[in-house]
């Protein structure tokens, strides 16, 4: 199959599920509105270049130009992601990680959840997201509230599963 097509299957499918997760967690509208930049020229045509099945096509475009264009976009775009949330400290003359509204990081939840799922396929379970945080949690640049709630909410989905965080989720204002 043609490597856009199966690009455009995968962002769809990821997409779809983000939207049921959103559903669940109390954010439909987020839902409906997610990832949308994905199907951009400036996203959608390097996705489907660099598409690989089994891993970002944003790494992979990273591997060959030493940036990845694409997810340059998307991070300016997309407020569910931490990157999106760094501005510059007048204090400290630096740019920085600020806190996310809660909303976005609920939005942040659902989206790490769905990506494990997509990536992961029949080898899913309710600890991937969290062992991706985890991995990555101390060489990226995020804001300590945020950080400490997104792994509240990941450790939560592995011992009470996923009908119990979502529940607690969409309490959460």
């Amino acid at each position: 199959m043609n490597k856009a097509v199966s690009h455009f299957i995968t962002i769809t499918r990821h997409r779809h599920l983000v939207m049921l997760h959103c559903l669940k967690a109390g954010i439909p509208l987020q839902g409906l509105v997610h990832d949308l930049s994905k199907y951009s020229p400036a996203e959608f045509i390097p996705g489907g270049k660099y598409y690989a099945g089994s891993r970002s096509p944003n790494e992979l475009e990273r591997e060959d130009k030493g940036y990845s264009s694409a997810w340059m976009h998307h991070k300016g775009r997309n407020r569910h992601h931490y990157e999106y949330w760094t501005d510059y400290n007048p204090k400290t003359k630096k740019i920085e990680p600020v806190e996310m509204p809660l909303k976005y990081v609920k939005e942040m939840f659902c989206d790490r959840v769905a990506a494990s799922k997509i990536y992961q396929g029949k080898n899913y379970t309710e600890s991937h997201p969290l062992q991706y945080f985890q991995n990555a949690k101390n060489r990226i640049s995020i804001h300590p509230k945020t950080a400490a709630m997104l792994e509240e909410l990941l450790v939560m989905l592995k011992e009470k599963g996923e009908k119990e965080t979502f529940k607690y989720l969409k309490k959460l204002k």
